[in-house]
């Protein structure tokens, strides 16, 4: 058969050949039809592997790695799947073992027996002993379990809870856990989490769901972020507007106009040293004084978890350095 015999094709060594020849040595990845040299693509729905030159259908009935099974919705495909959970960090073990259930029911649905059931119960116990077997792998479920139970209070998601628990394994490697509580180290990664992933939560919020006490907290987030070198820089008080605004129940062009008084302020670099949570707080105020949108002190430092004082003082700095620019802008200026 013709079709089937293999052609040797020759052609005159030239530039042209050479550089061909070396982009196909370079990219040996990359296949080509055998008849136009044209580039093969895979067709999925129909099990082929065609040229998008010329057309020609190189290989079919090609084997779908896909399941057998087709599913409409996610609940019809999460009751199809017969794989596992993906791996995590939120668990010790990444969740690769196995896990006895707590339903005292056989495979048909029908209830155990007392004796089954105490058996049952026995064997989950040897079943938790195996998953744990040193103190080390201890702590670390018991202080995955504090990152996870602290995330769920403060409702993160889950990328960050997966961050805070890397975070809190890196310290684990590097052995900076002696002498310091495992609840404090486990905050403090969580508090690391948040703020790499740009999250509204203040140190405050993340104290008030922690079982230690806030200074201890901070030494180990303090002692955490220099040790690690995870280069967590400070707030911005920008990340605090949205949530204040959506709890004061304040109009977009409030919300617009506080961020407009935090972005000069940031740029006259007037927010250092200060806290962000203060000054959201403030600006927020300030922009309800200029917008006809009138807040009280109480409210806004009742939102933000700070002090009558700081909101005072913070909005008055802020309207000073408004001020300030407006009067020194080349529109002023010229006017």
């Amino acid at each position: 058969m013709e079709g089937n015999t293999t052609r040797t094709r020759t052609h005159e060594p030239n530039e042209q050949t050479d550089e061909r020849s070396r982009e196909r040595t370079t990219n040996e990845t990359e296949r080509v039809c055998p008849e136009c040299d044209g580039r093969l693509v895979d067709d999925d729905e129909h099990g082929e592997t065609v040229c998008s030159d010329c057309g020609l259908v190189v290989d079919e009935n090609e084997i779908d790695h896909g399941p057998e099974w087709r599913a409409f919705s996610s609940q019809e495909r999460d009751r199809k799947k017969r794989t596992g959970a993906p791996t995590t960090k939120l668990m010790h073990d990444k969740g690769l073992s196995s896990q006895i259930g707590w339903q005292n029911r056989d495979a048909n649905g029908n209830a155990l027996s007392a004796r089954k059931r105490q058996r049952m119960q026995r064997l989950r116990t040897w079943d938790e002993r195996f998953r744990t077997r040193d103190s080390k792998e201890r702590n670390l479920k018991q202080a995955l379990g504090e990152i996870e139970r602290m995330g769920s209070a403060l409702g993160v998601p889950k990328d960050v809870r997966e961050t805070a628990s890397v975070i809190y394994r890196r310290a684990l490697a590097e052995d900076l856990l002696p002498g310091r509580s495992i609840e404090g180290v486990s905050t403090a990664a969580l508090y690391a989490g948040i703020r790499q992933m740009g999250l509204p939560r203040s140190v405050e919020d993340v104290a008030a769901v922690s079982r230690v006490d806030e200074m201890e907290f901070k030494r180990a987030y303090r002692y955490i972020n220099q040790e690690l070198g995870l280069e967590i820089g400070p707030p911005d008080p920008q990340q605090y507007v949205s949530r204040f605004a959506s709890d004061l129940d304040v109009s977009d062009e409030t919300e617009r106009r506080a961020r407009d008084l935090l972005r000069t302020a940031q740029e006259q670099a007037a927010h250092s040293g200060k806290s962000p949570v203060g000054l959201a707080g403030a600006a927020l105020y300030a922009a309800g004084i200029l917008t006809n949108r009138q807040l009280t002190q109480d409210e806004v430092s009742e939102v933000a978890g700070v002090s009558n004082v700081t909101i005072r003082n913070r909005y008055h700095e802020l309207l000073e350095i408004e001020s300030d620019t407006e009067a020194t802008s080349p529109s002023a200026t010229a006017a």
